[in-house]
C-alpha cells in the first residue's frame, strides 16, 4: 500500500485518540442519559442551557475536521 495510506491512517488514529481525551477529561455535567429519558425528573430534555466550555469547544473542533 502507499505511503499516503499509511499517512492518513496515523492521522486518522491520532485524531480519534485525540477525541477519547478530550471525552474522558471534561466534567461530569449530571446523570447522562438515564436522567434525561425518565431518571431524573426534575430536568426536562433539553431545558437547561450550558455554558460552553475550553474541552466543548475542543471537542467540537475535532469533531468538526474528523
Amino acid at each position: 500500500m502507499s505511503t499516503l495510506f499509511y499517512l492518513f491512517l496515523g492521522l486518522i488514529v491520532v485524531v480519534a485518540f485525540l477525541l477519547i481525551v478530550v471525552v474522558m477529561v471534561q466534567n461530569p455535567k449530571g446523570g447522562g442519559l438515564s436522567s434525561s429519558f425518565g431518571g431524573g425528573g426534575t430536568q426536562q430534555l433539553g431545558g437547561v442551557k450550558k455554558q460552553e466550555t475550553f474541552w466543548i469547544k475542543v471537542l467540537g473542533f475535532f469533531l468538526r475536521y474528523y
